[in-house]
């Protein structure tokens, strides 16, 4: 399937008994039925930190660098407006693809929408129950009340399991629907604050780490998820610490049906948008697999429904993991101790990702190393086929609530002040990206750049719509554990539910400013890896190069003990690889004795692994 172009769907025609290749499982890969690989063409803040906009104070001409006859940007940088994303535009799919009802336009569908993305659930989303028939699999969302559906609506969404499908619906609160799901009558349950898996449940064998016994529901109180308990279920999948279920788990002949007692949408953009406070006690460093468990349990709900099921694999080329080693150059030492660093990685074939701060104004923070010396590193790192990206230019933790800006800021006159850790003048959102970019695209040398980092992770709800106006597609503004996952995942407009933007997240996974130092935490990286792996996860490694020793050590360790199931690459080709796999849509016609798979692939790709039952 080599050459694939733009909107041309390939065909592949197996027989079953050739289609379903036996494989083993990779030592610390996720369970594949059969693959086929194919080749087609922040944490929000460290802290909350409050921004003044006031005159930065005058600065004489030693605090700041100019490199003469050199401005710009010329153009002027316009942010859209937020554009309602609609249901339409998911809409087109086969029968194979599990079919996302929705009760409610206007709710947190967008969540489970990039959810099912991430973990490769091919998906349709309907408003019309008989659009929804037409698939095997069906989830009803957001809620079931007895003014949801007509009668008739009703009676042949309870025939589905029966029939032998599968019918998972959040938040069933009426409609009739009791016996088909299995209990009594629902409750509201107060502020749960977890849910405890059945590890008996055939769907819970291959959550074999404690972490994913238990996840988190809820963080501080101004900040939950409402939640529903189903009394005298019949079956449970998952339990509140009450011992109340949570969801509940009812098998027939054939089908099942699946109760889930809380807003799965709105709970998974909780953690995509950043805004999941309380949810979790570490930022990064530590295996939390919240957001994770839920998709993986709705892909086996698909996989054990679904006769003709198909997932797109998360890792290219069929490997376990996707590891990239990042590093922020935001101290004077760090550029030149870059270089260190990229020479490595050049040696072993891998690409690293250098988040450069545009440094040419003496603050509180450091002196000035984006100047002409700097600039000869950087067009080392470029020479060594490393790839640049911004890392702002103030560095200021409080980036997150700077003004978006006007759009015309330009270097020189762009001059963003850092005055103590919490106040900084001068700087806007714009400023900081369009500014930072001029200058690494101007003077780097290399491609230009489409990845971000905030300093200090420091990241505005803003943020997600002016990396789009601004030229970048890649962010990594966040960690994992604070987005509640170790998968990619799709941003939205001002980090809210309606409107999808076209710029994906890299959360952090680990980073080097916890103790014990990075080079004594080889063994528990390895663990983390290990863990993340099992089902195709992501790993980011975040490493300040201000110094060489330990963190370098750390980076030649890690990179040999796992680089026989890691797939390894710059966060660039990682998200190009992942925002074309987002665009692929994949369907299955099954007969008699064979199986086709027709995959459409709008944008070149290669190294996909197709997942066949």
């Amino acid at each position: 399937m080599d050459n694939a172009t733009k909107d041309m769907p390939w065909l592949i025609i197996y027989p079953h008994l050739f289609l379903i290749k036996p494989m083993t499982k990779p030592l610390y890969g996720p369970m594949v039925f059969g693959a086929i690989t194919c080749s087609l063409l922040g944490l929000v803040g460290w802290f909350h930190v409050q921004f003044t906009e006031v005159e930065p104070p005058t600065l004489d001409s030693k605090a700041v660098f100019v490199f003469q006859g050199l401005t710009g940007p010329t153009e002027k940088t316009v942010v859209a407006p937020s554009s309602l994303s609609l249901p339409q535009a998911y809409a087109i799919g086969g029968p194979s693809r599990l079919a996302l009802l929705l009760t409610e336009e206007r709710s947190n569908w967008l969540g489970l929408a990039h959810g099912l993305k991430s973990i490769g659930v091919p998906f349709v989303v309907t408003q019309d129950y008989r659009e929804a028939l037409k698939h095997r699999v069906i989830l009803v969302y957001p809620t079931i009340t007895g003014t949801s559906f007509s009668r008739e609506a009703i009676r042949a969404l309870a025939a589905v399991p029966r029939d032998g499908g599968t019918l998972i619906a959040t938040q069933v609160l009426g409609g009739g629907l009791e016996e088909v799901f299995g209990y009594s009558e629902v409750a509201e349950a107060l502020h749960n604050k977890e849910i405890r898996w059945n590890r008996a449940h055939p769907l819970m064998e291959r959550m074999t780490d404690p972490a994913e016994w238990a996840t988190q529901l809820n963080g501080k109180q101004e900040n939950s998820v409402g939640t529903y308990s189903y009394r005298q279920a019949r079956g449970a999948l998952g339990s509140y610490p009450d011992g109340s279920v949570a969801v509940t788990a009812k098998d027939y002949d054939r089908g099942h049906a699946y109760a889930i007692g809380i807003d799965l949408g709105a709970l998974l953009l909780k953690g995509y948008n950043n805004r999941a406070d309380g949810f979790t006690t570490s930022f990064d460093n530590r295996f939390d697999p919240t957001l994770d468990v839920w998709l993986r349990l709705l892909k086996g709900m698909y996989q054990a429904g679904e006769p003709n099921a198909v997932t797109i694999g998360t890792v290219p080329f069929g490997k376990s993991l996707s590891v990239m080693f990042t590093h922020d150059v935001d101290f004077t030492q760090s550029m030149a101790n870059a270089v260190g660093y990229a020479e490595f990685e050049r040696s072993k074939g891998l690409t690293g990702t250098y988040f450069i701060q545009a440094k040419y104004i003496r603050d509180y923070n450091d002196d000035i190393f984006f100047d002409e010396q700097g600039v000869r590193y950087l067009a080392r790192l470029a020479e060594l086929g490393m790839e640049l990206a911004s890392h702002t230019v103030a560095h200021s933790a409080s980036f997150n609530s700077f003004p978006m800006g006007t759009g015309e800021e330009q270097y020189p006159g762009y001059r963003p002040f850092v005055k103590t850790r919490s106040k900084a003048y001068g700087a806007t959102i714009l400023g900081e990206l369009r500014v930072s970019k001029f200058l690494i695209d101007r003077l780097g040398g290399g491609r230009a750049m489409v990845s971000f980092r905030p300093g200090e992770l420091s990241n505005p709800f803003g943020l997600p719509q002016a990396l789009v106006a601004t030229g970048f597609r890649y962010s990594s503004a966040a960690t994992a554990n604070n987005s509640l996952t170790h998968l990619p995942y799709q941003l939205t407009y001002d980090r809210l539910s309606e409107s999808e933007v076209d710029i994906f997240e890299f959360p952090v996974t680990i980073e080097d400013e916890e103790l014990p130092p990075m080079g004594e935490r080889i063994p528990q990286a390895l663990v983390l890896a290990k863990q993340i792996a099992r089902y195709g996860g992501t790993v980011v490694v975040l490493i300040h190069p201000n110094i060489l020793g330990h963190k370098l050590e750390f980076e030649k360790q890690f990179y040999e003990a796992v680089k026989d199931w890691a797939w390894f690459g710059s966060l660039r080709e990682f998200g190009d690889w992942w925002s074309a796999r987002n665009l692929l849509h994949v369907d299955v016609a099954g007969k008699a004795d064979r199986m086709m798979v027709s995959i459409n692939a709008p944008r070149r790709i290669s190294g996909v692994t197709i997942e066949v039952l």
